[in-house]
């Protein structure tokens, strides 16, 4: 049952959230845009080959930063 509410949470704030362009496109149903997302989402993140011309890359940020300064 926790997991439900996690997901209902989940849900709920990607549609308080919206991204610009995704309110241009207008919504009758933020919750149902909401939940197309973010499956849309789970869907790619489960398997990185589910969107054509798509790479998913899993880096660390210590993998993608180059320090301008040296570490104490």
């Amino acid at each position: 049952m926790s997991t439900e509410i996690d997901d209902q949470d989940r849900t709920q704030s990607r549609a308080r959230h919206l991204l610009p362009e995704e309110r241009a496109v207008g919504s009758d149903d933020p919750q149902a845009q909401a939940e197309a997302i973010l499956a849309d989402s789970d869907n790619r993140e489960a398997d990185p080959n589910a969107a054509p011309d798509s790479f998913l890359e899993r880096r660390t940020s210590a993998q993608t930063v180059t320090p301008t300064e040296p570490t104490d």
